[in-house]
């Protein structure tokens, strides 16, 4: 069993082996009926006590999770599934699940106020400008509304999306891009690609917590590179490579979500030499280019594709509806995940592909993008301003983007904040859901565009006393 301990966090290594566990039991990497490690071998393994395992296990036990059998060992547990009335009941409980977090992202009706989610309000897109688009592809003759697409993706887009990467220094010919359902998908085919139950991979800490629930669904081991304001720490980077050999590493380079950090240029360099030095692919998450406003870093500018998938999308700035993304990477890496693409959907959708470039190509897009990160920037400092009257303390003013990463005084794991928040009709997205592990974390994630309602400032000032 594949679990990545760390004896120096504050989560006792109990608690980390019950949370590992269970995530590989809900993720269905370890299914009903498998036996977990003999107790001596596990603590063997991870370098634990016996007694350590012991008491984990049957923790597992009492949760549901494993069943003891005598003489035999412990196996993972069948479980019923809950009824849906019954899981509506506790969701405050599993409300900070990764999955759970999601569910409630995802719900139009709630009326909740969803500080938490990652992206927009509906009411900031250009969804009059989509609509005229729509109408206007739908009256061309040569529009494909009920054939596959071709197995790459819409080539007119691809060579549009190679003028947008010139445009920040990665030359991407048209070749070596592949269109995909979002950065989410881009993201797993990458996984289904170069990793398999077993493998180590790096990723951020705090970073992309989807990323990491969906990783974990392919049984690899997780371990975090600490984040700071100018990216990945390079020092704690280079002592986890002493111990562990990566597959790949998984990162952020602008507008990191969730510090709004950017990686500095030196940073950078660094990690590119470290990657050649220790053979691993570096997996460049760059969702949110198109709301930053000055020109600045990535790694794929630096390598030129030779060791970075560079990954992005435009679901952050034109429709999340509409799920267009892509990734570029070299010409052998981009053949061998149009393949990977082709086997696990055959095509995505060359509507949607047509509908993002002609509005790309329109004229429009570079405005729109403009206004919204202008009005981003406000956003911004009203947040700011709340927060600081509410108490938090701020990680770092924003450049650009959506997030604010905040924490809250006196409150060691801000779950027990964001519980609260939950009962009072506000999605707020904790820090343990950004962290590998899931560890407790003090710190919190706010959307600017959804922090101004008065609804926030009031529950902060109350649940903390301002």
């Amino acid at each position: 069993m594949q679990l990545s301990l760390n004896s120096q966090s504050s989560l006792p290594l109990v608690d980390q082996i019950v949370i590992g566990a269970r995530n590989l039991i809900d993720d269905r990497v370890l299914r009903p009926g498998m036996r977990l490690p003999p107790i001596r071998t596990m603590a063997s393994e991870h370098g634990v006590s016996r007694f350590t395992v012991v008491e984990a296990y049957d923790r597992l036990v009492a949760l549901g999770y494993l069943q003891s059998r005598r003489g035999a060992g412990f196996y993972v547990a069948a479980r019923q599934e809950t009824p849906a009335l019954m899981q509506r009941s506790g969701e405050i409980e599993r409300a900070f699940d990764n999955a759970g977090v999601m569910h409630q992202s995802l719900e139009t009706e709630s009326g909740r106020l969803k500080v938490g989610v990652g992206w927009l309000p509906p009411e900031w897109m250009d969804e009059v400008g989509v609509q005229r688009n729509i109408r206007t592809l739908a009256r061309r003759a040569d529009t494909k509304v009920v054939s596959y697409g071709t197995a790459q993706g819409y080539r007119p887009l691809r060579e549009q999306i190679q003028i947008k990467l010139g445009e920040i220094g990665i030359a991407a010919p048209a070749g070596q891009i592949v269109l995909t359902v979002g950065a989410t998908q881009a993201l797993d085919m990458i996984a289904r690609y170069l990793l398999k139950a077993g493998d180590c991979v790096f990723v951020d800490d705090p970073g992309y917590w989807n990323l990491f629930a969906n990783l974990r669904l392919y049984g690899v081991n997780l371990v975090g590179v600490p984040r700071t304001m100018d990216g990945p720490d390079v020092p704690a980077l280079e002592s986890l490579l002493a111990e562990h050999r990566p597959k790949a590493f998984f990162t952020h380079s602008v507008l990191h979500n969730p510090t709004a950090g950017n990686i500095s240029a030196a940073v950078a360099f660094r990690i590119l030499q470290l990657a050649e030095k220790h053979d691993f692919l570096i997996v460049e998450d760059d969702i949110n280019a198109d709301l930053y406003p000055v020109p600045t870093t990535r790694v794929a500018q630096l390598d030129q594709l030779r060791r970075v998938i560079y990954v992005g999308s435009f679901s952050k700035t034109l429709s999340a509806n509409l799920r267009v993304g892509f990734l570029a990477a070299s010409p052998d890496l981009a053949a061998a995940l149009t393949d990977v693409k082709i086997v696990s959907c055959l095509s995505t959708s060359e509507f949607a592909e047509r509908l993002v470039y002609l509005m790309l190509t329109e004229g429009h897009y570079r405005k729109f993008t403009e206004r919204t990160q202008g009005r981003l920037a406000d956003a911004i400092t009203g947040t700011l301003r709340l927060l600081e009257r509410s108490g938090l303390k701020i990680y770092a003013e924003p450049q650009g983007g959506m997030f604010v990463w905040a924490q809250a005084p006196g409150i060691a794991d801000s779950v027990h904040l964001a519980t609260q928040a939950a009962q009072s009709g506000i999605l707020l997205a904790p820090g343990n859901i950004f962290r590998p592990q899931m560890q407790p974390s003090p710190w919190m994630r706010f959307n600017v565009a959804y922090a101004l309602d008065p609804r926030l400032e009031r529950f902060l000032g109350e649940a903390l006393g301002r």
